[in-house]
């Protein structure tokens, strides 16, 4: 009966939000992709125009500043060999390994610091300088500890990403309203049914912002392990890459391999976390719309 009364006051409460809020008509689905296309091939299209007349200045030879077409160029031609799809799947694959690791280890432990005073005194600082902490520095330590393998770049993710899933889930635990907890307490919730039922879905938006976060840092540090650690049975990454067109030295290779560690980046945020962000939203009664 109290979980019935707890999810009829949330649905009251999200509409009474619901009805403060401004509310649009949907535009039909084309405007819609429009407005959301049209502005990004525009920046595109800017920063390709500078970028052309930069090189075609002349202030740095073309062996240091490529145009557009030479890196183009580059792209087919290890497309074509297979390169380009294999270093993408492989840093893909590990930043997921290592990303769901940060949260199996991140979440509880941030539920741990909101609801135990001790933890949050003894690991706060602790896991707030961690998150400061460039992810690089963990690569000597991890190539002495477990060698130049998967492990140590698996390492090196799940330590730059946790401390954001950690801190991420504590901050929403302590935004949470008063209100709402002595609500659901009035009702009879205590102990576990108190968290699963009115906490963590309270939570939520707070949450979501700190995954997001964790996905940022997670494929920072992957790039940064791809680049130091090196060995035949490692298979090729976007970093592997990266580090490949250094050593050849091939500058086309070289920002070929950027423009591509930042349009997977982008794409997995566009495609994961923002239909996430707004799911959640909706759901809370944060976003309306008919």
């Amino acid at each position: 009966m109290a979980v019935a009364e707890v999810a009829l006051s949330n649905d009251v409460g999200e509409g009474l939000d619901r009805l403060e809020m401004p509310v649009n008509s949907k535009p039909p689905l084309p405007r819609r992709v429009a407005t959301v296309v049209l502005p990004k091939l525009a920046a595109i299209g800017f920063f390709l125009l500078v970028w052309q007349l930069v090189y075609m200045s002349g202030i740095k030879p073309d062996y240091v500043i490529p145009s557009p077409s030479d890196v183009w160029s580059s792209l087919v031609y290890y497309w074509q060999q297979g390169s380009v799809t294999e270093a993408i799947w492989t840093s893909i694959m590990r930043a997921a390994f290592g990303y769901v690791a940060s949260v199996a280890i991140g979440t509880p432990l941030g539920l741990l610091m909101a609801r135990v005073r001790i933890v949050r005194l003894a690991l706060g600082s602790t896991i707030s300088a961690l998150q400061s902490l460039p992810s690089v520095a963990w690569v000597p330590l991890g190539l002495v500890v477990f060698g130049p393998n998967n492990t140590t770049i698996y390492f090196v993710v799940i330590m730059g990403a946790f401390p954001s899933i950690v801190n991420g889930m504590a901050h929403a635990v302590d935004q949470i309203p008063p209100v709402l907890l002595r609500a659901a307490r009035t009702m009879g919730m205590r102990g576990l049914r108190l968290w699963w039922y009115a906490v963590i879905p309270a939570a939520m938006p707070g949450y979501v912002a700190g995954l997001r976060q964790a996905w940022s840092f997670s494929w920072r540090s992957l790039m940064a392990a791809e680049l130091i650690t090196r060995s035949a049975d490692l298979g090729l990454g976007l970093g592997q890459l990266l580090d490949f067109g250094r050593e050849l030295p091939n500058m086309s290779v070289v920002v070929m391999s950027i423009l591509l560690i930042l349009i997977v980046g982008i794409a997995v945020d566009s495609l994961i976390f923002n239909p996430l962000d707004r799911v959640v939203r909706e759901r809370r009664g944060l976003i309306a719309e008919v």
